[in-house]
This record gives C-alpha cells, structure tokens and sequence, in this order.
C-alpha cells in the first residue's frame, strides 16, 4: 500500500512540475507580448498590453495551483477528507481563481469596449459568474466553518501539519 501511496505522490509532483511549466511559458508569452506592445505605443498596443495582463492572471492561477498541488499532496501528503482540511484546499484555489476571472472579465470588458460593443455581453458574463462563484465560496465557507467547530482535533491537526513547510 505505502508504495501506491507513493507512486500517487510521484504523480502528484509530476502533475505539479507540469503546472509550473505552463506558468513559466505564459510568463514568457506575456513578457514578449507585453514588451512588443510597448515599443509600439498605441491604442491598439495598450489593448495588447492588456491582454498581456490576462495571460499573467492565468500564469498565477497555474503557479498557484503547482504550488498547492505539491504542498497538499506531495508534502503534506494531507488527506482531504476533513472539513477543515477541504475548506483550506478550496480557499487556496478559490482564492486565484477569483481574482483571475476579475482580471479576465476587465480584460474582456476594455477588449469589447474598443473593438466590438456584441462583446460587451461576453464580458458581464464572466463578470456575473466570479460574482456567482465568489457567493458561492463565501456560503461554503460559512457553513463549512459550522461543520468544523464539531471537529476541532482536525483544526489543530491541519495546524501541526503546516509546521512541515516552515
């Protein structure tokens, strides 16, 4: 069993390196387009550089998700089954994917806003739905904080647990 649990953790650190990786290439992309923009300086190339910010918003979301990947799975070698412990987990990735969808859906709004007004439509639409997603997380959150006042030990479990990464 413990060498199944391993080959579980090897692929969790696999699947990490590789959400690095596109992080490292969306940077790369970003910081190209981003300087192209720049030396051209324009309306168009603001937009660019805009765009540019869209394509760092989601390097962040992929970083963000190595990182948790690895500290939960590889590190912790946390078991997600307390209330605690989900609640953590989600908040981490919720937390990007949030701010991510924000940045994408003024990324979008500015686009539609300069280029094609039927776009406009498009842009609210991921406005709404981090809106949605962000109620979402706030009710999970308060009733799962419900859910661990029965459970303290795994509050202070998940609190030992972080000592592994200091």
């Amino acid at each position: 069993m413990k060498a199944f649990l391993a080959a579980f953790r090897f692929v969790h650190a696999l699947i990490a390196l590789l959400f690095g990786c596109a992080a490292l290439m969306l940077i790369s992309v970003a910081a190209r387009a981003g300087w192209l923009a720049f030396g051209a300086g324009g309306e168009a190339d603001a937009q660019a550089i805009v765009e540019a910010v869209g394509l760092l918003a989601a390097a962040v979301v992929a970083l963000q998700i190595a990182e948790t990947i690895f500290e939960e799975e590889v590190i912790r070698e946390a078991d997600i089954s307390a209330p605690t412990r989900v609640r953590r987990f989600l908040s981490r990735f919720f937390v990007v994917v949030v701010v991510a969808l924000a940045i994408e859906g003024l990324v979008a709004t500015f686009k539609a806003i300069h280029e094609d007004l039927t776009h406009l439509a498009y842009a609210a639409s991921i406005v709404l739905a981090t809106a949605i997603l962000l109620a979402a997380w706030g009710g999970f959150v308060h009733l799962n904080r419900s859910a661990e006042e029965l459970e303290p030990e795994a509050m202070a479990e998940a609190k030992r647990e972080d000592d592994k990464l200091q």
